[in-house]
């Protein structure tokens, strides 16, 4: 397969989860306003998105007026999608949680790559997209 038919093969799946989705579980979300995923949770939560903020050491407060979890294991709701924004290190046991929750796709963040956890997270029936933002795809690709 050509790269560009890989490229096109990914922004299909990029458009299928943001399409599809409506519950956002955001790991490593951050209160401050420099970081990127508070600018991405920012962004997703404007565009209509439930964003749940996780990260264990701000659980309890509030990112956004979005009450923070310290794990995916707590939200009591389906989740359409896990953006991760921790590193490609930790990413591949927020996969393995993802998959554990029956998220429906995990999205791994910009430099974040884990071949090992999207093939688990694959086999396990879920979307993966690696290496990308939604903050850029949705204007990029036209998605309403």
């Amino acid at each position: 397969m050509s790269e560009a038919e890989l490229l096109s093969q990914m922004d299909e799946v990029v458009i299928k989860v943001l399409n599809q989705s409506k519950v956002i579980a955001l790991v490593g979300a951050s209160p401050k306003p420099e970081r990127a995923s508070f600018r991405v949770m920012n962004y997703l939560l404007a565009r209509g998105y439930d964003v749940i903020p996780v990260n264990p050491l701000k659980a309890g407060c509030d990112i956004l007026g979005q009450p923070v979890v310290a794990s995916l294991s707590e939200i009591d709701k389906p989740i359409d999608v896990v953006d991760v924004f921790r590193n490609s290190e930790a990413a591949g046991a927020v996969i393995d949680e993802a998959i554990q929750v029956g998220a429906k796709a995990v999205w791994l963040q910009l430099d974040v790559i884990h071949e090992a956890g999207a093939q688990r997270a694959r086999d396990a029936g879920l979307d993966v997209v690696m290496d990308r933002c939604p903050k850029i795809e949705i204007p990029r690709l036209g998605i309403e």
